[in-house]
């Protein structure tokens, strides 16, 4: 159980990820020690599962980024698992996600510029099993984007 503290802690931690420890404990009012334990014992506990770096897609040469909606053939046996098990080698999609509801995965893809999209979908994300429908949702601009949770 997460106390008022720890909550004080993992909301420095959120707002900057590469912060030393001695900076998230002045912010947090804690001295060094107890809040080095703290964020220790919360990464122990699986509260704290890592931290990260956000790369600027479009320096990194990823221009298009495209949701899509993919609707499975669930009348074919282990449909879900075959489609999960082929998606995830494909390297430009990075996160596949399944649904309740009308649609049943939830895929995100990255490319280069429209034509090495067109590529990945027709040679890849077209290949994959037991697909029904697929919708694509080409992203135009962000808005808001963060991973960070209200605490």
């Amino acid at each position: 159980m997460l106390d008022d503290t720890d909550r004080r802690i993992l909301r420095q931690m959120q707002a900057e990820p590469g912060a030393s420890v001695a900076t998230i404990a002045e912010r947090a009012g804690l001295s060094h020690a107890p809040c080095w334990r703290r964020i220790r014992k919360m990464e122990e506990a699986g509260v704290i599962r890592g931290r990260r770096i956000t790369l600027d897609r479009r320096k990194m040469g990823q221009e298009v980024q495209v949701f899509l909606r993919i609707t499975l053939d669930k009348t074919a046996r282990n449909a879900f698992d075959a489609f999960i098990t082929e998606a995830r080698k494909i390297p430009e999609v990075e996160a596949i996600q399944t649904l309740l509801g009308r649609v049943d995965i939830r895929m995100d893809v990255a490319a280069r510029d429209l034509a090495h999209y067109q590529q990945i979908y027709r040679d890849r994300i077209m290949a994959l099993p037991h697909i029904l429908d697929v919708e694509a949702l080409m992203l135009v601009s962000e808005l808001k984007n963060t991973e960070s949770l209200p605490i």
